[in-house]
This record gives structure tokens, C-alpha cells and sequence, in this order.
């Protein structure tokens, strides 16, 4: 109310969803037993265990949010603030990796984005790749501000006027804490490597990787069939190799070695042969 008549900029960030999953009373049993996605439904975690509490967190976040809009529509300042939603990692129950985030999969990397206001009153989606290191130059051209030179990052203003023509064809995914890794992504394709032997806590980055992942997400969009080492796509995987190297390079870093996997038949995103796991899966 005191800002009401002053450009002002707010950010809120909620801890919700987040372990320890314990949604308000009421909101877990409205979700249990619900829709599972299927990558979460195949491999083995802790999905079933958290999910119905994670959709009922997710539930009392957006009424919270709702409320945000409320104070806004009572103070008449809707249409002249920009309302930005999002998250910085999803979801994955321990289903991919020993924790619950930090992999390059998408219920990891994909997140939840929308922004309402002056600039984005149009609707509908982009479907070009975004990342969140572009939202900050977004946010500073929306309000008419000059984005720095330095900035990684692009605004997704053009977009919203069918200027595609510049735009990236990948997003660069750095993870950290349960591997030193690096991943890039395009519309199809999935590439990851990991750096053996570093620590994730202690080392940001490695002069040396090895191949780990390769999904074909037009294909495979759960990503539950692990490409990497397979002959017919060693072109693709090189491909995606340069295409990261480039981006490794372009955000400051060495250019690393990436050593190739070995060759292989494809595999879920376990290590077991994919013959072997749709005959366990089956059982």
C-alpha cells in the first residue's frame, strides 16, 4: 500500500513444494492415487510415497499466488505490474539419482513459467526453448530498462512478436552437488556428460568428461530409454558434443575434453539393457 503510487520491485520466494513433503490438512487427499507421469511410474523412488503431498503443496502455493493477485486488483496496479511466477528445479522423488533433484532429466530441469502484465497480456505459449538465466534481461526490458552487455541471458520479448530468427536452439544446464556435470538440450535431443572422480560439493567444473545420457525427446519425452553409445547416433552425439563445448565455452569456462561412451545397446536410465528392463518390468 505504501508503494502503491512508487515503481517498486518485490520478490517472494516460498520454500513449498519442498522436502520435507507435508502438505496443509485436506490438500494431500485430494491428489493421492492421482495421475503419476510415467517416468516417475517407472523407476524405482520415492514418487507414490510424496507425490499426493507434493501436488497438495503445489495446490496451496497457487492460492497463495491467487491472493497476491487480489491485493494487486485492490490497489489497481494489475495493469501496470509485471507478475512473474516461476521455480529454480522440479521433481524427480530419487527416481534418477540418489536425491531428488540435480540430474539433467526434465522432471529436474523443466520448470513452471508464466508472467502476466504490461508487455505479456497477449496469452498463449512460446514454444521456443527458455531458460532461467533469461529471465532477469526480460524482466529489465519489459521495465524499459537496458540490459547490461555483460548479462548471460536473452529477453523473450521478441518472441512474443514471432522474432525467432536469433533466438538459441539449445538450453546449457550446469549441475552441481551430485556430480559435476553438464548438459545441453535442444528441441529433440538430450546430451549429458559427467566429470568421473569430482566432487560436486568442492568442484565447480572439470577439464575432462565423460559421455553419460542421450535422449530422443520426440521419441522418448520421459526419457526412460538411455541413448548414449549407440552406433547409429554417434553423429547426433557428436554433434551435441560440439554444440555443448560451444556453450561451456561461451559461458566462460575451458574447453573440456568429452570422452566418447563406449558402444552399446540402449538402455534405460538405470544401466540395465533395455531387453532386460522391459522383461523386469513386466514380472
Amino acid at each position: 500500500d505504501d508503494h502503491k503510487d512508487k515503481p517498486f520491485y518485490l520478490f517472494l520466494s516460498q520454500i513449498e513444494p519442498h522436502q520435507p513433503f507435508v502438505a496443509p490438512d485436506g490438500y494431500r487427499e485430494r491428489y493421492t492415487g492421482g495421475w503419476v507421469p510415467p517416468d516417475l511410474a517407472t523407476f524405482k523412488g520415492e514418487t507414490h510415497q510424496h507425490l499426493g503431498d507434493y501436488y497438495g503443496m503445489v495446490k496451496r502455493l497457487d492460492e497463495a499466488l491467487g491472493r497476491i493477485q487480489d491485493a494487486l486488483k485492490s490497489l489497481d496496479l494489475t495493469r501496470k505490474t509485471i507478475v512473474l511466477f516461476t521455480s529454480d528445479h522440479g521433481e524427480h522423488f530419487g527416481t534418477r539419482n540418489a536425491e531428488h533433484k540435480r540430474s539433467c532429466h526434465e522432471s529436474s530441469i523443466r520448470v513452471p513459467t508464466a508472467i502476466q502484465g504490461p508487455g505479456f497480456d497477449s496469452g498463449g505459449n512460446i514454444r521456443q526453448l527458455v531458460s532461467t538465466v533469461d529471465l532477469p534481461a526480460t524482466l529489465l526490458d519489459a521495465a524499459g530498462i537496458a540490459v547490461p552487455e555483460h548479462m548471460q541471458g536473452h529477453s523473450i520479448l521478441p518472441l512474443l512478436k514471432g522474432e525467432t530468427d536469433k533466438w538459441p536452439e539449445e538450453v546449457f544446464i550446469q549441475i552441481s552437488e551430485s556430480q559435476v556435470g553438464r548438459a545441453i538440450r535442444t528441441d529433440r535431443w538430450k546430451y549429458s556428460v559427467v566429470a568421473p572422480g569430482k566432487n560436486g560439493y568442492r568442484e565447480s567444473g572439470s577439464d575432462n568428461y565423460v559421455e553419460e545420457f542421450l535422449y530422443d525427446l520426440e521419441a522418448d519425452p520421459y526419457e526412460l530409454s538411455n541413448l548414449i553409445g549407440c552406433g547409429h547416433l554417434r553423429e547426433i552425439a557428436a554433434e551435441m558434443r560440439e554444440r555443448l563445448i560451444r556453450r561451456m565455452i561461451e559461458t566462460g569456462e575451458s574447453k573440456p575434453a568429452i570422452a566418447q561412451a563406449p558402444d552399446r545397446m540402449p538402455e534405460n536410465s538405470h544401466g540395465v539393457s533395455w531387453e532386460k528392463w522391459q522383461a523386469w518390468s513386466q514380472e
